[in-house]
């Protein structure tokens, strides 16, 4: 099951990589630099309703687990209907979001006018897009990974396709990148529903909208959602503050961060593929009854995450200097680099576990105990950061950074037996 998510997962930044190299080869730094903000500001925008995702794989998964397939049906369509309605907000607030997360990104005038160019050609796929989270969580909650890697593959192909023939033949620009983005989001919308449909076309008919919107489904629906929308706020704002941080210590500082990031960034995608899998073993087992199956779930995926996050480790302590020689060709910058290097070798041991119990908690909708585990972590990273910074620099920043996520995990961890097994139906012993 892990597998196709690290490749599903590997594909969603290759999107932003073709934009990247189409607008590189366009007549200035400017559009560049355009596609860049925009892209940052989708992510962000985007990222901040990863709960359409994760909320839907959870629910879905349960429903599986009891063979129900009504319930997976009415939660998918729940699950749309609140990515509409978000959708929907963006798209008339459209302008004025715009302006004020690009006049907070900072970019040069030239830059922002090219950046509200893609922005605007892209927005307009923002329900789209959003229905393609819950499309996404529907197939990983009921385990059908491999259908999902097809369809972000077709996404990316699309993409490709419209990118080059709006830039290369309608010489649109930036905003022809961005349209060509909301092109391949449209294709992964039509094609996701038409496996809905055909997965549940007996389901269908059968729904109610009085049924859809019954006031203590959707209160469920909302409640999960909220607390998976305010955990990822919080995390969003600790990468922030780490950002911060390192801007304070110079140009160089925060540059061989960045750099460093990008090691994090390939190993949150291959670990989230055990999180992504914990998602579903633990959310069709909740949703069975099953203790034998939940504990078998929570044994096999912690041995397969373990064993990854040794390999990151090892990868990383081992080619660590060359990938650093491969991102950089500056000495000053890959030699900073080098001296925080060793941070980056143990972030696989002391991130591998809020990355897994996230998935396992998601799975068992027990959403509740992320978010107070998210803010509780959080403050303890400000407080740590603040007072580790004036003592050991950029490398107690690193430290209280890998303190956030190893506490992540261990918060989780003794949250387990009372949130994961009993608040889910399951007898703790079952850990």
């Amino acid at each position: 099951m892990a597998l196709p998510i690290v490749l599903a997962n590997l594909t969603q930044p290759l999107m932003s990589a073709v934009d990247t190299a189409v607008a590189g080869h366009l007549p200035g730094p400017e559009y560049l630099a355009g596609v860049a903000l925009g892209s940052l500001l989708f992510s962000f925008l985007f990222w901040g309703f990863g709960f359409l995702r994760m909320g839907t794989t959870g629910l879905v998964a349960q429903a599986w687990g009891k063979g129900d397939e009504p319930a997976m049906a009415a939660s998918v369509a729940r699950a749309l209907i609140l990515a509409a309605g978000i959708g929907l907000v963006l798209l008339v607030l459209q302008r004025p979001l715009i302006v004020l997360v690009l006049g907070l990104l900072g970019g040069s005038a030239d830059a922002t006018r090219q950046a509200m160019e893609y922005c605007l050609g892209r927005i307009w796929a923002a329900p789209l897009a959003l229905a393609n989270y819950v499309v996404l969580g529907w197939l990983l909650g009921c385990q059908r990974v491999r259908i999902a890697l097809g369809l972000q593959i077709l996404i990316n192909l699309v993409n490709l396709a419209a990118v080059l023939l709006f830039v290369h033949v309608f010489e649109l620009g930036v905003a022809g990148i961005g349209a060509a983005t909301a092109v391949a989001d449209g294709a992964g919308t039509l094609a996701g529903g038409f496996l809905l449909w055909r997965a549940h076309r007996a389901a269908w008919p059968r729904l109610r909208l009085t049924a859809l919107l019954d006031s203590s489904a959707m209160r469920r629906l909302v409640g999960i959602n909220f607390h998976i929308f305010v955990r990822t706020a919080c995390l969003l704002a600790s990468m922030g503050w780490f950002a911060h941080l390192g801007a304070t210590q110079g140009d160089t500082v925060l540059a061989a961060n960045a750099l460093l990031l990008n090691f994090l960034t390939f190993m949150a995608f291959g670990l989230d593929g055990f999180a992504h899998a914990a998602e579903a073993l633990v959310g069709s087992a909740v949703g069975a009854g099953d203790a034998p199956g939940l504990r078998r779930a929570v044994r096999l995926c912690m041995g397969w995450a373990a064993a990854g996050a040794l390999a990151y480790a090892l990868v990383y302590a081992v080619a660590g200097p060359s990938i650093v020689g491969v991102l950089t060709d500056q000495p000053a910058l890959r030699e900073t680099a080098m001296r925080f290097l060793p941070w980056i070798a143990l972030a696989p041991i002391a991130s591998v576990w809020a990355y897994l119990y996230d998935g396992m908690f998601i799975g068992a909708t027990q959403t509740r105990a992320l978010m107070q585990s998210m803010l509780v972590c959080g403050a303890a990273f400000l407080a740590l950061s603040l007072g580790l910074l004036p003592l050991f620099g950029n490398h107690g920043l690193w430290l209280s950074f890998l303190a956030f996520n190893a506490l992540r995990g261990l918060t989780l961890h003794l949250a387990a037996p009372r949130v994961l097994y009993r608040a889910s139906g399951v007898s703790a012993s079952a850990n």
